[in-house]
């Protein structure tokens, strides 16, 4: 049977530990309140904020990125930010997904001024965004370009008749559920394939030329999937300038914003309502013995955009690096 000396200390140390979970939850709260209130300063919510330069970083395969289109409206309607930079590395993506971000940067674009930085990469989609901003910069050897729209879909016919499967289907019209991968393409399918995909083609060819202030003949001659380095781009009137961040901020600098402000980089928030910085839950994650990386660890193991429905405006090819 327990002493009373024994049942002193397991009260003393039950008491320890309701002070540990005491300090540790307001510890908690004391960082969320500190972040949520950094936020609030450094992304202009508040009368005041610190004037800044935003950048939004889109990179990877894009798709409607619900997410990214709040981060602009948040940024075109924020006091505190007076341009934007939108730095691109991107091999495109959903031709919806690139047109919903196309339009959100021309909002922003209504209220203050955007420059487009591109990095590596700004093909198809991502030159569909690039082509929104007031101004492109991208280095001589930057990739841009890969105007175009297509569809991709496979044919398992082969492996089916291999295997001995055979599907069938009862459909209302021919043309219902066309085209699939489990029979051949018929003509009258990829007449109907052909007409949605230059539909789409045809708006893109008319914002390049809208965008760029080229005829819609010096727009349709380079928009035939070619792609272009920032040098050629410049030539070919796709790109304004050959530079980076530097030249961005000094053109940002001509349409009236101060040179000297900051530029902060805007990320979305994925927390579901919470404004909560990326740092200070990793310092929470840290301090619970969490990892910090487990928010990348799907998207890391599975990538970006494996699979892509509907129309897509994406460069296929590798990036190929120096050896």
């Amino acid at each position: 049977m327990p002493s009373k000396a024994d049942e002193l200390i397991d009260r003393r140390h039950m008491r320890r530990k309701l002070t540990f979970w005491r300090i540790a939850a307001i510890a908690i709260a004391a960082i969320a309140i500190i972040a949520a209130g950094a936020r609030f300063y450094r992304h202009g919510f508040g009368a005041s904020a610190a004037s800044q330069i935003a950048k939004v970083k889109i990179s990877g395969t894009i798709t409607q990125d619900d997410d990214l289109i709040d981060q602009l409206e948040q940024i075109r309607k924020s006091r505190a930010v007076k341009g934007l930079i939108l730095e691109i590395n991107s091999p495109g993506g959903t031709t919806v997904g690139g047109e919903a971000l196309y339009d959100e940067v021309r909002r922003v674009a209504a209220d203050k001024p955007v420059v487009a930085e591109i990095g590596t990469l700004a093909a198809s989609a991502a030159y569909m965004v690039a082509s929104a901003a007031d101004h492109i910069v991208a280095h001589r050897t930057s990739i841009v370009g890969s105007i175009g729209v297509l569809i991709e879909y496979p044919d398992v016919t082969g492996l089916m008749d291999k295997l001995g499967i055979k599907l069938e289907a009862i459909k209302s019209a021919p043309l219902k559920a066309e085209p699939s991968p489990f029979n051949p393409t018929t003509d009258q399918e990829r007449a109907m394939v052909r007409k949605l995909i230059l539909d789409s083609y045809d708006w893109f060819v008319g914002i390049v030329a809208e965008r760029r202030k080229l005829t819609h003949d010096q727009a349709l001659a380079l928009a035939d999937g070619s792609i272009f380095t920032g040098r050629q781009g410049v030539a070919n009137k796709l790109v304004d300038e050959i530079g980076g961040e530097r030249q961005a901020v000094a053109w940002l600098g001509t349409k009236g914003v101060d040179p000297k402000l900051d530029v902060v980089e805007w990320e979305a928030d994925k927390s579901g309502g919470w404004f909560f910085s990326r740092s200070a839950a990793r310092a929470i994650a840290h301090w619970l013995g969490a990892p910090q990386e487990a928010g990348d660890l799907v998207r890391r193991v599975v990538g970006d955009g494996i699979f892509l429905d509907g129309l897509q405006s994406v460069w296929h090819g590798d990036v190929t690096r120096p050896e």
